[in-house]
Order: structure tokens, then sequence, then C-alpha cells
């Protein structure tokens, strides 16, 4: 089964189809998820006549849409709040992924991040990012999912520094929230990059930290070596 493309197997249709049922006495039935789908009113009542209505809608969701797979479709649970059935198909899909490295950037700076992409992903380094634009799956609470992703899920935190980066509140957050996690940074979880010139003042819960600066001309030979090997580092937990 895959994990965020592809359609579901028909061990997860069945599983989700056993669970879905309207007889459950949940809230939110499976005619909440089949609207969720974008499946009409009219759609709806047809497949109420089907002998299991949810694998029916199910079955007519992956024929007709181009989105279908395991990620969109625990998405769409996570949104009509059956976090039951989410935790009924986890078996399935197995254990959570698992990062080098979260990737703290505002929108503004998502080039320099396709580039960290390229250096650190997609060359012998072999490292794996968390980029939130392209990794974290629709319809989940931005914070819980940012807090369990850094804490649980990344073993360090890149925070990509700019004067933008200083106005944005999810940047805010997410470095406070790492820093929480290891006070007087002795778990050496985060790890500042500068990458271009700055006209504000650096961020002054952050100066206590070594810097990787990608605006000195004499080391940028050495930068994505550099922040490579940082990422590389086991992680320490005294």
């Amino acid at each position: 089964m895959e994990h965020s493309s592809g359609r579901p197997e028909c061990n997860g249709e069945e599983e989700a189809g056993s669970v879905s049922e309207p007889e459950d006495t949940v809230a939110a039935d499976w005619t909440a998820v089949a609207e969720a789908m974008g499946f009409s009113y009219l759609e709806i009542k047809n497949h109420e006549a089907a002998r299991s209505p949810a694998q029916s809608v199910l079955e007519n969701w992956q024929a007709r849409s181009s989105k279908a797979s395991v990620g969109e479709l625990l998405s769409v649970l996570t949104k009509v709040e059956r976090k039951d059935v989410v935790e009924d198909l986890r078996p399935l899909i197995g254990a959570p992924e698992l990062f080098d490295a979260f990737i703290c950037y505002c929108q503004s700076d998502f080039e320099f991040v396709h580039e960290m992409i390229r250096e650190l992903e997609q060359t012998e380094c072999r490292l794996k990012l968390c980029v939130f634009d392209r990794d974290v799956l629709p319809g989940s609470c931005v914070w819980t999912i940012t807090s369990e992703l850094i804490e649980k899920r990344c073993k360090r935190m890149v925070v990509v520094i700019s004067d933008e980066y200083l106005d944005s509140d999810a940047c805010d957050f997410q470095t406070k929230f790492a820093l929480s996690l290891c006070p007087g940074a002795r778990g050496k979880r985060l790890i500042p990059v500068k990458y271009k010139p700055m006209s504000r003042p650096f961020p002054s819960i952050l100066r206590f930290l070594t810097i990787c600066d990608y605006t000195r001309p004499l080391t940028q030979d050495w930068f994505w070596k550099r922040l490579a090997k940082a990422l590389s580092q086991p992680v320490s937990h005294s």
C-alpha cells in the first residue's frame, strides 16, 4: 500500500468499508465521507441501494478521481471527524514517515528551499527533509501536525532566516516550539540558515546558535557539505 500516492489496495478498501457502515453509531457516517469526496446528493442516494454503501462509494471514488489515494482518504476521514476509522487503517498504512530535518521557512524563501531539496535529498547526501508544502496532506490542523512533526518525526529543524521570516507567525511558532523541546540547545536540534542579506536584526532567540551562513562568499563552497554533516550527526538526548 502506498503512503501518499496511488490508489488504495483492496485490503484498505475492505477495512474502510467494514468500519464505515451506516449502522455504526457515529455522528459523521459514510454519507459525510461521500459528501467530502465530492459526491452529489443524488449520487449518495443511489449508493444507499448498494449492499455495502461505503464500499460502493470507495470504488466509485477511485474510478472517477485522479486524486484517490490512501493519503487523500485519510485526509477526508480526518475532515469529517472519523478518527476511529483513521486509527483502524493505521496497521495497514505502516509506521509514520521519519525525517532528518523539518524545514522552517516562509513562502518568499521557497526558491531557496527548492535548492536545499536538490542539494541535500537529490545528491549523495540522501537526507530526508520535511517540507510542509510538499509533505503535509491537506485537511489537518496546522498547529497540531506541525508540533507532531517537529517533536516526534524529525531529528532536527533547519530554520531559514530572512527579513520575511521575522514577520511569519507560523515560523515564530515552529521556532519557539522547537526551542522548548531542547532548552539550552543541548540536543543541537536547531540549525539556523542565513541565505541572503538582512536589513533587520537577526532574531535574538537564535543568537546563541552557530549558523550556516550562505551570504559569505569565502565559505559558500563548504555550505551544503557543512549543513549535510550537521544534519547527519546523531541527536543527543542528554
